[in-house]
């Protein structure tokens, strides 16, 4: 089946010259002109991730992350002309998983669309029922089969991106990582200026399985290496 990939820019010429690019790698491409249509797309049919642009009209694309993360785990990557680090780590704060600037590189684009596709198909199902093995550390239980992570015996809603890295410290509780190779392992691919986007999606996690994000007693960071999942 198809890859279907949701484009949503309320520019027509960008979204038909994505939509050309995509169609060339074989996927289905669905387009979208401000977020309101694509909210539409997402409760109407199935996406396997998201190219949106920030400034839209009727929805912003801000907003629009927002209300499609209430109901959808599924990758979303924002493709916008605002070249600001500060917009980049809003971005992501938002619950998008990746953020390309404008003018994009079509080979960049294409590996990231790749990168995250692969990541999102590869955890399967989580919803599944099969038993499975799990790690357990303290307040935590991950269910590797399932990619579940329960805090006090509550099943979390995490992204693709955010189970990968949920996935790496779960399995390796104790070891610290530095940021880099957190980037490397969970983006599959080389690492540059990777702090901000680590640093957000450990900032999302937090929010999700400390009692206080603020002084989180998981998920640590150690100054000047990277970060470590704490042994309870």
């Amino acid at each position: 089946m198809e890859e279907c990939i949701l484009v949503v820019d309320d520019d027509k010429e960008i979204v038909k010259a994505i939509a050309i690019l995509l169609e060339k790698e074989g996927y289905q491409v669905l387009k979208a002109y401000d977020g309101l249509h694509a909210l539409e797309y997402v409760m109407e049919k199935s996406i396997q991730l998201i190219l949106i642009d920030v400034m839209m009209p009727k929805l912003d694309g801000l907003s629009t992350i927002m209300k499609i993360r209430e109901k959808k785990n599924l990758p979303i990557i924002i493709l916008s002309a605002k070249t600001e680090e500060t917009d980049k780590v809003l971005g992501l704060s938002m619950g998008a998983d990746d953020y390309i600037t404008k003018p994009y590189n079509p080979q960049e684009l294409i590996a990231r669309v790749r990168s995250h596709l692969r990541r999102y198909t590869s955890l399967g199902d989580i919803h599944t029922t099969n038993t499975s093995d799990s790690i357990i550390n303290g307040r935590l239980s991950y269910h590797i089969k399932q990619h579940v992570l329960y805090v006090d015996g509550e099943a979390i809603k995490l992204t693709a991106t955010e189970t990968k890295i949920i996935d790496l410290f779960m399995r390796n509780v104790g070891r610290i990582f530095p940021t880099e190779e957190i980037y490397q392992r969970v983006w599959e691919e080389k690492a540059f200026s990777c702090e901000n986007t680590v640093m957000v999606h450990i900032r999302r996690i937090r929010e999700k399985i400390e009692l206080n994000p603020k002084e989180p007693e998981y998920l640590k960071v150690v100054w000047g290496i990277g970060y470590k999942m704490e042994k309870k």
